[in-house]
């Protein structure tokens, strides 16, 4: 085989700072087509990206040379700099620290897709599930 050859997917969640409710409706197009271009600049394929005003989900098709870690580095970094020098330079703004990373299996890519594409509607509704909420995972 010529080349390396990987079948991963990723689920990321990570939230601001303590929580701070501030990804305002008029942030999540821009800041979702940073998050965006960074898997892409990475080679790696965001299949899902929705999040409410103090956290983000992303579902990623992974590149066999990319490390979970450094593509988390690399959106957060990314999405970091845009809000605090394009989107909201004037207010402070900045992600906790860590991040969550889940595995997925193939047959799961589009329930975990459907659940970040409505993240809204399940914050709204209640209808969480705990174990895709968080970041700790002890």
């Amino acid at each position: 085989m010529p080349q390396s050859s990987t079948l991963l997917f990723v689920h990321f969640i990570w939230a601001t700072w303590d929580r701070a409710p501030v990804i305002t409706a008029d942030w999540e197009s821009p800041l979702y087509a940073c998050i965006r271009d960074k898997c892409h600049d990475l080679r790696c394929e965001s299949l899902a990206i929705g999040g409410v005003e103090d956290h983000v989900h992303i579902l990623v098709r992974m590149h066999a040379d990319v490390a979970v870690s450094q593509l988390a580095k690399g959106m957060k970094g990314a999405s970091s700099h845009l809000i605090t020098h394009k989107i909201a330079p004037h207010q402070e703004f900045k992600w906790q620290g860590g991040y969550g990373a889940l595995s997925v299996s193939r047959t799961h890519v589009l329930k975990i897709q459907k659940y970040i594409n409505n993240q809204k509607e399940h914050h709204t509704g209640n209808k969480l599930w705990s174990s895709l909420e968080t970041t700790n995972f002890d």
